[in-house]
């Protein structure tokens, strides 16, 4: 049985669906903050599936779950996310990331409980001092969120030479995209990611899309990301799992395409999708965004033998379809 912290969440949530349909028995657990319920009904539909509310930041909370149920390893999502906001609330972050965290590895090691797959970022690189990044690159967060990861990461380093605890580290770039069959998607109260936002642009709400920064040292002045699908995503927390289960060892890797997209061709190709000419107003740099952030994935690919292949047109596409669902249930 796997146990998926932050299961009702944007990524967690298409974990578990991956889980259920290759036939694994999953125990969700999350607060709601983020996640709906509304997911955890639609997943259910879809194989064995148990939910704890809870918080990790409850000790109780996080070591009933492994009192009731015989977990044989965990999937952590559970996390805020939010570089701006960790920022202007850095304690927050600390607080949820780093100490809820504690709890829930306490709790596996209670359990004995010794396996788990961690969502960390590329944000533990801070300002890239060379791309495409790879896991050798230093680790130098610009920010509270990218730092509490970070913290994470070391944790984990630390409970590994004194209980045995085994971790994959999966260091994710820009995730775009949504289950192709629209059972679930992204859908965060306050959207901070690119193409929802340019797609949030194409309803009739008046919504105009803000592009920051048109004069950076790039191939079209804006700036460059590394969108990487979340269905290989997902595909790449199954091998990382499978990983534990056949090496018994911790390791991390880098999760993305290895190539790059401005701005400004998100936007050309949210445009060819929808058909639409999406409203766009043109905004002065933000601070603190690097100019182009691009992973070197050739050790998740030599180790885990993980192979992206979706495109930044196949995110775009089922991000689309899924924005228009969510459209269609709240009229």
């Amino acid at each position: 049985m796997i146990l998926v912290t932050g299961g009702a969440g944007y990524i967690g949530s298409h974990c578990v669906l991956e889980l259920l349909k290759c036939g694994n028995e999953v125990v969700v657990f999350d607060n709601f903050i983020t996640g709906h319920a509304s997911t955890i009904e639609t997943l259910s539909k879809f194989g064995k599936l148990e939910f704890v509310k809870g918080d990790l930041q409850n000790l109780d909370d996080s070591k009933s779950v492994f009192e009731q149920y015989k977990i044989d390893a965990v999937m952590h999502f559970a996390a805020f996310s939010q570089v701006g906001e960790s920022v202007k609330d850095p304690q927050k972050y600390y607080y949820n990331n780093v100490y809820g965290t504690l709890n829930l590895l306490n709790a596996m090691i209670s359990a004995g409980v010794k396996k788990i797959v961690f969502s960390s970022t590329a944000a533990t690189y801070g300002e890239p001092e060379y791309v495409p990044i790879d896991e050798n690159h230093p680790q130098n967060p610009i920010n509270p969120y990218g730092s509490s990861k970070l913290m994470v990461e070391k944790i984990m380093d630390d409970y590994d030479k004194a209980y045995g605890l085994k971790s994959v580290r999966l260091r994710y770039f820009n995730v775009a995209g949504a289950d192709p069959d629209c059972n679930i998607g992204e859908n965060h109260s306050i959207e901070t990611h690119l193409i929802p936002n340019i797609l949030n642009s194409t309803s009739n709400s008046g919504k105009v899309f803000e592009m920051y920064g048109q004069d950076y040292d790039t191939k079209d002045g804006t700036c460059v990301r590394d969108y990487i699908n979340i269905e290989d995503l997902v595909s790449a927390h199954m091998l990382a799992l499978k990983y534990l289960d056949d090496k018994n060892e911790t390791n991390f890797f880098n999760l993305g395409t290895t190539d790059g997209n401005s701005v400004k061709e998100v936007f050309e190709v949210c445009e060819k999708v929808t058909g639409k000419n999406i409203p766009v107003k043109k905004m002065p740099r933000r601070e603190g965004d690097p100019a182009t952030l691009i992973a070197d994935n050739k050790k998740a690919k030599k180790i885990l033998g993980w192979n992206p292949h979706r495109t930044l047109q196949d995110s775009v596409q089922t991000a689309y379809k899924w924005a228009q669902h969510l459209n269609c249930n709240k009229s």
